[in-house]
């Protein structure tokens, strides 16, 4: 694990950065180095894993933690898998397995190793999706590109040789460990690791395949379809269960995580499940009245403008906002009223205007006077 970068490191982080920034940073890298973006850039390819990789890791709390005491080694899968402290300072690098060793004293013969073989579900992947306000709004059936790893198609996942078979491994007899045991003062200790004949793979690939030089597993670019949601908003993420990598040794596959980008509208902004707009209407529109059309997600609707309206004024539109995500119909559209100032005015207007505000009165504010009180 020596030729990994550090994971704050990767995404360009402080130690102590909150997940804001974390998230922020993924994002922007993602974003950066996507195959999508960088379509057969091998160089880019491999930061984008290594951004992910990374990512997987800071944002969840208790892989951080371990990642933060012991770095690479206490997110590795195999870290721990004997119960043990080797290497990190507890019983000078003995890998004891503390399940046998209160078993031995108290009689319990219990053990709290974990079988290395044992099923293990996938990893997940992350990738993110553009969509535009529309979209979110009524909701899309999109398609990603992710890169995942997959059962070998020509072993099916048995890492053989067509036509050939793996052997159990005698020496552990197909666990994947050997346990040794000492006699102390206190009892039998008992200690376990990793099976040095078939390294902890419980069995012994005599031809190997191919494809996968046995692995069984291979990786691949995957096309996925993704429904998005109406009503969804920028930056949430959408869960696909069994769309990630696959699982190890018979597991479930991991999950597909597609964070969404909503890219901005020429007139609309979003407030949760309010569309907002700003309408700009005249001077004479505002102080006479008028019909307007007001641009909406269904298209133009007539309204009314009373006249004395001033600028500022908010008008709703009932059910023409966003449909909200958990059900229960859609959010309203909110109007606000912007008065335009008229400007490159010849003199001839000038004088007209300046006609209309003495006929007003008050400078032309339109503002009656209130009558003071004897």
């Amino acid at each position: 694990m020596a030729d990994k970068r550090d994971y704050y490191e990767v995404l360009g982080l402080h130690t102590g950065a909150s997940d804001d920034e974390i998230k922020k940073a993924f994002r922007q890298l993602a974003k950066k180095y996507h195959p999508d973006v960088n379509p057969g850039n091998k160089d880019a390819e491999a930061h984008f894993k290594e951004v992910n990789e990374a990512y997987e890791v800071l944002s969840d709390s208790d892989k951080r933690s371990k990642y933060d005491q012991f770095g690479h080694a206490g997110v590795d899968p195999n870290f721990g898998a004997g119960g043990g402290f080797g290497g990190f300072g507890g019983f000078g690098g003995m890998d004891f397995d503390l399940g046998d060793i209160f078993g031995s004293i108290f009689g319990s013969g219990s053990s709290s190793s974990r079988n290395r073989n044992a099923p293990r579900k996938g990893e997940r992947v992350q990738t993110e999706v553009t969509i535009s306000f529309e979209e979110a709004a009524f909701g899309a059936d999109k398609e990603v590109s992710v890169s995942r790893i997959e059962t070998c198609d020509t072993c099916h996942g048995s890492g053989c040789k067509e036509g050939t078979t793996a052997e159990r491994c005698p020496h552990c007899n197909g666990t994947g460990t050997v346990t040794t045991q000492n006699r102390t003062p206190f009892g039998i200790m008992q200690s376990t690791s990793e099976c040095p004949k078939c390294e902890g793979r419980g069995k012994i690939i005599h031809q190997p395949c191919q494809k996968c030089r046995g692995a069984g597993l291979v990786r691949r670019n995957k096309t996925i379809k993704v429904s998005v949601p109406a009503g969804i908003d920028d930056g949430q993420t959408i869960s696909l269960r069994g769309q990630g990598s696959a699982g190890l040794n018979g597991g479930e596959p991991g999950d597909l995580y597609v964070t969404v980008n909503v890219t901005r509208h020429q007139l609309f902004t979003r407030e949760g499940n309010a569309v907002l707009y700003d309408m700009p209407i005249s001077i004479v529109q505002a102080a006479l009245g008028a019909e307007v059309e007001v641009p909406t997600l269904d298209g133009k609707v007539k309204y009314n403008i009373p006249e004395g309206t001033q600028s500022g004024t908010v008008f709703r539109l009932r059910g023409k906002g966003i449909t909200n995500l958990r059900g229960g119909g859609r959010g309203d559209q909110y109007v606000t009223v912007r008065v335009g100032i008229p400007t490159g005015l010849t003199n001839e207007q000038k004088d007209l205007l300046r006609k209309f505000a003495d006929a007003l009165g008050d400078g032309g504010s339109g503002v009656k006077k209130k009558k003071k009180l004897l």
